[in-house]
C-alpha cells in the first residue's frame, strides 16, 4: 500500500517556515544577467528567479523607510542589465547574489551609502559597514533589531505619531 500523507488542520496566523530546499526557479548557471523587477529594498527578480541582494538588510515594505529603499533600488536599476553573481546560500525562497550595474557599481554598496540598507556582517563579513551613514542603524532600527535577533522589536506595531496641535 503506498504512503498516504495525513491531513493536518491549517494553523491560522502561522508564519511560513523557511525551506531548506533551493527555490524552484534555481538557475543552472552561477551568474544571471538581465533587466530586473524590484520586490523590495533587497530583493529582485531576474529571468523569473528571485534573488536577495547579498550582504545587506533593507527594511521591509511596511516598516519605516521600506518603500524609500524599494524605490531607490528601482531608480538605480531601471532600464539597466543587472549582473547577479550567485552565492551558495539560499534565503527563504530566494537565491543570494552579489548584484552589479553595467558599470560595475555594487548595488548593495549604493543602498548602504544612501542609508536605505544596513551592512549585515553575518553575511557580508563587514564588507559594507564602513559605508553606513552615522545615523543609519538608528533610522533603520527594525533591520538592526533583526540582525541582533530581537524579533519582538522587528515585528512590533508602529503607532502613528500624534500631532501636537
Amino acid at each position: 500500500m503506498p504512503f498516504q500523507p495525513t491531513k493536518r488542520p491549517a494553523i491560522t496566523g502561522a508564519r511560513p517556515v523557511p525551506s531548506k530546499q533551493p527555490p524552484s526557479a534555481y538557475p543552472t548557471t552561477r551568474t544571471l544577467k538581465g533587466k530586473c523587477h524590484v520586490i523590495d529594498g533587497d530583493t529582485i527578480v531576474i529571468s523569473g528567479t528571485k534573488s536577495r541582494v547579498a550582504g545587506i538588510d533593507a527594511p521591509e515594505l511596511e516598516h519605516p523607510w521600506g518603500k524609500k529603499s524599494k524605490f531607490a533600488l528601482i531608480k538605480m536599476c531601471k532600464g539597466m542589465v543587472i549582473t547577479a553573481e550567485i552565492k551558495e546560500e539560499v534565503s527563504y525562497d530566494r537565491i543570494v547574489a552579489k548584484c552589479t550595474l553595467p558599470d560595475g557599481t555594487d548595488v548593495a554598496a549604493e543602498l548602504v551609502k544612501l542609508g536605505l540598507a544596513l551592512d549585515w556582517p553575518k553575511f557580508s563579513g563587514g564588507e559594507y559597514a564602513h559605508l553606513e551613514p552615522g545615523d543609519a542603524r538608528k533610522k533603520l532600527w527594525r533591520a538592526a533589531a533583526r540582525q541582533k535577533g530581537n524579533m519582538r522589536a522587528f515585528h512590533s506595531e508602529v503607532k502613528p505619531k500624534r500631532n501636537s496641535d
